[in-house]
């Protein structure tokens, strides 16, 4: 019998979780789910300087609203005796080293070997000092970092995205797993919480690459059985190749949200994005995982454009049933007997939930006509036959009529002008629907 599929999303809770934080989780949630499996929320929260309680809140919260519901929840912050215990079993086996170069003399042996012609690996200086050359530079700098030594043997894997990868050891440097001030490093935290929480596949973007081929040899020292599945997703950039990272800070979830976009609309685009297969509305949870196909992703970096969440919002939003809406309809202050209508109306001429509130206040208040020149006459002839209110599914057509009688005007030099003085919008939704919801024409004062 096969092992049972564990999957995790290990955000830090350093801020808050943005579109490529996404494609991470999503991608986990789908292979575990897929496959009838458990899904992992694992908080990093190793540095307790920068981690915060509200992060870790705000990202329950963006995960929830997405309906990825995860199966446990892990703190690492709650596991530092298990992660002690590795690092002194990886102490006996003559794994892990400590190292006590500051920051400028690791920058200056990088640029030298870099004028040499050499990558910039850490030379292993550390490995040849004395107990007495240790304790020294203790007394005079404090504690050292703690260093993994790698086998210099090629590390390789069948990636999931990436296909066979082989790196050699020897251009990597012995990673850093501990900190001079003792912080246990997201290395070391991660192996040990994948080896004993038996995770089985373990997906993240392809900058981690490097670190996968470390923490495979770190598994392999602590005696982890059966590796994870590894595969690496292409990172995402702007929707003309730029570098997404700087723009990160304003496609976070919950600015995203509160733009309008829908859940379902984000989940499409993201679960498919990057992949041969084609981005396609999906309004639940089983159809986007039943397409889910974690080789059918390319390694490419994938081109994200926020523009293109806004029509398939439009289109989620235009299929939902008036219960769907009739909260946010009723808080516009619609009043009940017209929220039918209203929807009716509007569902089709919306991107966003928040353009119902310019719906409303047009209706309400009424728009701001908008005039052509040599309109100016034939508008305030027309206003001076507009029925009074409260108009209703007739209006339209008979004030048309009366209109096309009075001022020899027909089609769209009839119809264009009038709507564009009533809503001050040349496209939308049909005016003999529209005229009954107007409480207030400005074109006629």
């Amino acid at each position: 019998m096969s092992n049972p599929t564990i999957t995790r999303f290990a955000p830090s809770p350093t801020g808050y979780i943005h579109v490529g934080n996404l494609r991470t989780a999503l991608m986990n949630y789908m292979i575990a789910r897929k496959a009838g499996g458990t899904f992992i929320l694992r908080i990093d929260d190793t540095d307790p300087e920068r981690s915060k309680e509200e992060y870790v809140d705000g990202i329950k919260e963006d995960l929830t609203w997405l309906g990825l519901h995860w199966d446990r929840v892990e703190r690492q912050s709650e596991r530092l005796d298990q992660y002690h215990a590795a690092a002194e079993e990886l102490r006996e086996k003559g794994r892990f080293y400590e190292a006590f170069e500051t920051p400028v003399e690791l920058d200056l042996k990088r640029k030298k070997q870099l004028n040499m012609g050499k990558p910039p690996v850490y030379d292993r200086a550390a490995l040849a000092l004395s107990d007495a050359e240790k304790d020294k530079l203790r007394a005079e700098r404090g504690a050292g970092v703690w260093r993994f030594k790698l086998d210099q043997q090629r590390i390789e894997w069948d990636d999931g995205i990436l296909g066979d990868i082989s790196i050699d050891a020897a251009s990597v440097s012995d990673p850093v797993l501990i900190r001079g001030d003792g912080q246990i490093l997201y290395t070391l935290a991660s192996v040990v919480d994948d080896t004993e929480m038996g995770v089985t596949h373990v997906v993240r973007g392809s900058d981690h690459v490097t670190n996968t081929a470390t923490q495979i040899q770190i598994m392999q020292a602590l005696g982890a059985g059966a590796l994870p599945k590894f595969a690496h997703h292409s990172l995402l950039t702007g929707p003309k190749g730029e570098a997404l990272s700087k723009r990160l800070g304003t496609l976070a979830l919950r600015d995203l949200r509160a733009q309008g976009i829908q859940p379902f609309a984000l989940l499409s685009l993201m679960a498919r994005l990057g992949s041969s297969d084609p981005v396609e509305l999906r309004t639940n949870m089983a159809e986007l995982i039943e397409g889910f196909d974690i080789n059918h992703f390319g390694s490419a970096p994938t081109k994200f454009d926020v523009q293109d969440l806004f029509p398939l919002t439009g289109r989620y939003l235009q299929a939902l049933p008036l219960d769907a809406v009739a909260d946010t309809i009723a808080d516009l202050g619609v009043p009940a007997d017209k929220a039918a209508q209203f929807w009716a109306v509007t569902h089709e001429n919306i991107e966003t939930l928040n353009d119902l509130k310019v719906w409303w206040a047009m209706f309400r208040d009424g728009a701001d006509p908008v005039i052509e020149d040599g309109d100016e006459e034939f508008i305030a002839d027309a206003m001076k036959m507009l029925p009074d209110m409260p108009f209703d599914g007739s209006t339209w057509g008979a004030w048309t009529t009366a209109v096309k009688e009075a001022t020899g005007r027909k089609g769209r030099g009839l119809f264009r002008p009038l709507r564009l003085a009533l809503t001050g919008q040349e496209h939308g939704p049909e005016m003999a629907a529209v005229m009954p919801l107007l409480q207030t024409v400005k074109a006629r004062r």
